[in-house]
């Protein structure tokens, strides 16, 4: 039965049942007693939905503490064997594949290196496959208990109602990839656990917001620097975030000519790949035969070599340059957004960070407007190198919430028996 707002009973079970499980899960362990003021939810409400979720093994009890003169109070926290996740990085140099609990912590893990045909699709898909079943194996997990699979891709991701998420990555060649059918078609898990794709800057963002250094903070962009260049925007409007092609904004008119095709795109200066290119041109000897994040912590022990040694003029001048351009992009997003925090993360960015932080916010201060600029703070990522794994296990786990901790049911198989047809014919949407 709906009541005058819409809303039906199972709608508010629902969203009750999702109330204590977040809170619990961000905050917990918490008493009975301290849930609902925490969940707005009357004393009678919390005992019937905890009951809930003890029955269908949810929760778990943590201890207990003292009451004013009373009983003791017993603590309740998600059980972190409730549920598990897979996490997938689909990245520059390789493919990530990690199994984690409900807790986040992590029981397996894969990698698939990506060589020459790095962003071939059967290659990835295969990588991704067998890396899923890895991972699986190694935990001692059941493919039934799964609650999905999250996915982190360069480029823009949409919904098709048919063929799911169709990924359009013009930087690494991809058009319109039906991503998550091929990821089906021939998969290892069964019908009902769920895939989620989206654009690994988003993931990374998801990652730093609900664990990392945004938390708390209402508007916030999350920086993806890697071989190429994304954000992440965050505001009170779409708090679950939306990536935000930030790498192909245009800083240099014939400029040089970017992944993408255009001239003067950001990430044509500031993308790991492309500032290795440019040591290279200018003289410089990236190591042969390694990869990307290896040629990079090259260029970086030449740049700023031990007390003693001469820097190499080149490697230097080239990241000082590099680091004036991420911070021109920076007040473009400052500018733009006005945010409270940028978060600088993606395996590029932790390694480069370290070096030049403090030279990339002062460009980003001298190049945005000043009131905006004096309320940001700019500062590097907390969860480090796998933290678009962990936001991409984030994605089904957000789901799984939003669900009030119930795991999606199966399509039935053949035509929706003929009542059901007509009820839904009859349900105002």
């Amino acid at each position: 039965m709906a009541g005058r707002n819409g809303r039906t009973v199972r709608d508010l079970r629902r969203a009750n049942r999702t109330a204590v499980l977040q809170r619990l899960y961000f905050d917990g362990p918490l008493s009975r007693f301290e849930l609902g003021p925490a969940t707005g939810l009357s004393s009678g409400s919390v005992s019937n939905v905890v009951a809930d979720l003890v029955a269908d093994g949810l929760l778990e009890e943590a201890g207990s503490v003292d009451s004013d003169g009373g009983r003791p109070r017993t603590l309740l926290r998600v059980a972190p064997g409730s549920g598990h996740m897979i996490g997938v990085d689909v990245g520059e140099t390789r493919v990530r594949i990690e199994l984690f609990d409900l807790g986040l912590t992590e029981l397996a893990r894969a990698e698939r290196p990506l060589e020459h045909q790095r962003y071939d699709v059967e290659v990835i898909v295969g990588h991704i496959r067998d890396g899923i079943a890895d991972v699986l194996s190694a935990g001692g997990v059941g493919p039934e208990r799964l609650l999905g699979v999250g996915t982190g891709v360069p480029g823009i991701v949409e919904r098709d109602p048919v063929r799911g998420a169709v990924v359009h990555g013009q930087t690494i060649g991809w058009d319109a990839v039906p991503l998550e059918s091929l990821l089906r078609d021939g998969s290892p898990l069964p019908p009902a656990v769920p895939y989620f794709i989206d654009n690994g800057a988003k993931t990374l963002g998801q990652a730093e917001m609900w664990f990392g250094g945004g938390r708390g903070a209402r508007n916030a962009v999350v920086v993806l620097f890697g071989s190429g260049v994304g954000a992440c925007l965050v505001t009170p409007d779409v708090d679950s975030g939306r990536a935000v092609e930030w790498g192909h904004l245009t800083v240099r008119v014939r400029g040089r000519r970017c992944r993408c095709g255009a001239l003067g795109c950001l990430e044509a200066y500031a993308g790991a790949e492309s500032l290795l290119a440019r040591w290279r041109e200018e003289g410089g000897a990236p190591p042969p035969d390694t990869d990307e994040e290896a040629a990079l912590t090259a260029m970086l022990a030449a740049a700023y070599p031990p007390e003693g040694t001469e820097p190499d003029p080149v490697a230097l001048a080239v990241l000082e340059e590099t680091a004036e351009y991420l911070g021109a992009g920076l007040s473009d997003l400052i500018n733009l957004f006005q945010p409270e925090r940028i978060l600088i993360g993606g395996w590029a960015g932790l390694q480069l960070g370290a070096r030049f932080l403090p030279s990339v916010r002062r460009h980003a201060a001298a190049y945005a407007l000043r009131h905006p600029a004096e309320r940001v703070t700019v500062e590097l990522g907390r969860l480090g190198p796998d933290a678009v794994t962990v936001g991409a296990a984030i994605l089904p786990l957000a789901d799984f919430f939003a669900r009030g901790g119930r795991r999606p049911e199966p399509e039935p198989e053949g035509p929706a028996p003929a009542w059901r047809t007509a009820l839904a014919e009859r349900t105002p949407h």
